[in-house]
């Protein structure tokens, strides 16, 4: 469901990327990441490279951050390796962006368990304000993508924003969210739902019920 799609290579493009580079922290980090790996396994490093150079140009534009063609040119050649094996990667891992997008990248799951629990009513509170897929809020501080499944199945539905999951939602939920994140505030993050606090069953456990203060041993009750 996400769109998958490079940035066009444009003089314009070329004109604010061309000359990239990592700041002097950045090259630092990233060095510390390739000594991770053996004599000549450099490119091994080009996953936490690209996420750094991401962050960075995030900094740099003051949103989530994105991969423009020269900066991932850069991480080539800073790997020594060819640019369609830097490109191979961030085109294959969602993480990376490919595009320009906005403060916030809202991340909506729509795979079948949440899509049972919700998620399209998440989808519409976010149309709601604008977010359309591959396309930047007129303020500049939404990005959308609706994507498969991220892993938090047992308190969908769910959204990441930037780094951050939020679980147990609603739209109503999702809305105050939001409010919070245009604010300028930091929402509590993981599950949205009361007494819950991470994935433990809603209203305690049914069953194995003297698991939750001992190690019980049920072996002699089967």
């Amino acid at each position: 469901m996400a769109a998958r799609k490079i940035e066009a290579d444009t003089p314009e493009l070329r004109a604010q990327w061309g000359d990239w580079t990592f700041t002097d922290a950045n090259r630092e980090k990233a060095d510390w990441h390739i000594k991770k790996y053996p004599e000549g396994r450099q490119k091994s490093a080009v996953m936490p490279l690209l996420d750094l150079a991401q962050r960075q140009v995030g900094e740099e534009t003051q949103t989530q951050g994105w991969l423009p063609l020269p900066v991932m040119e850069y991480i080539a050649d800073y790997l020594d390796m060819p640019v369609i094996r830097v490109l191979e990667v961030a085109t294959f891992y969602t993480m990376y962006n490919l595009e320009p997008v906005g403060k916030f990248h809202v991340q909506v799951c729509g795979t079948t368990p949440c899509m049972l629990r919700g998620s399209d009513d998440l989808i519409a509170a976010c149309k709601a304000r604008g977010m359309k897929k591959g396309h930047i809020s007129n303020d500049g501080l939404w990005s959308f993508t609706e994507v498969e499944c991220m892993g938090n199945c047992a308190t969908a539905p769910m959204v990441q924003i930037n780094d951050d999951n939020y679980e147990d939602l609603t739209a109503e939920r999702l809305d105050t969210i939001l409010d919070a994140l245009a604010a300028g505030e930091q929402p509590k993050t993981g599950t949205q739902e009361p007494g819950r606090h991470t994935s433990e069953p809603a209203g305690g456990p049914t069953s194995l019920k003297e698991m939750v203060d001992a190690n019980h041993d049920y072996r002699s009750e089967w």
